[in-house]
């Protein structure tokens, strides 16, 4: 039995499923975890401001296995893909991956995942958190495309951070240094079949490895932490201050299905003049005619620092006038202020304007910024390149 389960208060029903890498986090020093995609997803291994600082000065290992994997195959295949998201597709080559969203008919989103192209006919979705699986097999059905869908036996991990490179390097060799910037290739280590590619969750020099095996799972993170450790590798989890400082989005918080991509300034990920048709897009052609109502923005919030992420929408008001709610705030050590994303009514977005948002321990002052606040030409992900900080004096 696992330390979690000894928890009366905790069950780990059959509705909620666990990694293959569960028991490995829980030696390696996992203290709390989270749901996601129906799985248990380690959350803490102690101190997240630690964590934070071991993904930015060195690198982590994260069990990021609740990125589900929705499998697309078959002659029609890549028709099908193209059907299900805004973005154009017709030059993705097999071996690219490309960050696209899922948009239902009224132009929502419904997810914002990872698209990987294994092959002609083959291709993964790597998912946030909703069920996707279900909606691509409901869309088939009355598609007219010959396809398979299905999720296959794969379980992600993140190595992430400044050190990552050396790291992938003693364990692939030298050839992993040729990976592009959201590409992917096959390897085999220690005979464990995985496929890697050059994404991420960190808004850092990064890879991702996706173990093809889950029977394999255990000796494949032991085998990462035997060659990486030395070099500074730590056990760690996904990073909120790291996520909301390069202003990436968490499905459910800042997007659902009632978030359209022009609200989040995602326009470069929809292409409404190609030939080829997909879900939403008469919808997304009238809100691009018409405009939006309300619009994404990067703040900074006074006052004491923040103890940790919010879990409920903060709401911001000003001059007693209701303009928007807060989606992601948390404080950032290496900025040394509180930041977030909040969804504002169109008429309250100019950098520079000021109002408050209720928090748990009362009213706060905040101030509209420029997001991303950290990197925000993401030259550590691509490049490795030193970051740039946004300059929000106004």
């Amino acid at each position: 039995m696992s330390k979690i389960e000894e928890n009366d208060n905790v069950g780990f029903g059959m509705q909620i499923r666990k990694s293959p890498y569960f028991q490995a986090t829980e030696r390696w020093g996992a203290t709390s975890y989270s749901v996601y995609n129906h799985m248990y997803i380690p959350r803490s291994f102690g101190n997240p401001e630690e964590n934070f600082w071991n993904l930015v000065n060195a690198a982590t290992l994260s069990d990021v296995s609740v990125q589900r994997q929705v499998e697309i195959k078959g002659p029609d295949a890549a028709e099908f893909v193209q059907l299900l998201t805004p973005r154009n597709l017709s030059n993705l080559k097999v071996g690219q991956c490309k960050y696209i969203l899922i948009t239902n008919a009224d132009g929502g989103i419904l997810n914002d995942p990872v698209l990987l192209r294994l092959g002609e006919e083959q291709f993964w979705l790597s998912l946030s958190d909703s069920d996707i699986l279900l909606w691509a097999q409901g869309v088939a059905i009355n598609s007219q495309l010959d396809v398979q869908i299905y999720e296959p036996d794969v379980s992600p991990l993140q190595l992430q951070g400044p050190l990552s490179g050396n790291i992938m390097e003693a364990l692939f060799g030298e050839s992993i240094r040729e990976l592009k910037y959201y590409w992917l290739a096959e390897f085999s280590l220690q005979g464990i079949p995985v496929i890697v590619s050059r994404t991420g969750w960190s808004s850092e020099l990064g890879y991702e490895i996706y173990l093809c095996d889950s029977s394999r799972a255990d000796q494949l993170w032991e085998y990462i932490m035997k060659i990486g450790e030395p070099l500074g590798l730590k056990p760690g989890h996904t990073s909120s201050i790291r996520r909301i400082e390069g202003g990436m989005l968490s499905y459910h918080a800042d997007m659902d299905a009632s978030t359209n991509p022009f609200e989040l300034g995602l326009d470069r990920l929809v292409d409404l003049k190609m030939e080829a048709n997909f879900i939403g897009k008469k919808s997304l052609q009238k809100i691009a005619q018409t405009g939006v109502s309300r619009k994404q923005v990067g703040i900074e919030i006074e006052g004491n620092k923040l103890l940790g992420t919010n879990n409920e929408f903060w709401q911001i008001v000003q001059n007693s006038v209701h303009i928007g709610h807060v989606t992601s705030a948390i404080y950032s050590p290496r900025l040394e202020k509180n930041i977030g994303l909040a969804m504002l009514h169109i008429n309250y977005c100019e950098i520079g304007l000021r109002a408050k948002v209720s928090t748990p321990l009362g009213l706060r002052k905040i101030k509209i910024v420029q997001k991303p606040f950290y990197d925000p030409q993401k030259k550590l992900a691509v490049t490795g390149s030193p970051a740039t900080i946004n300059n929000n004096s106004a």
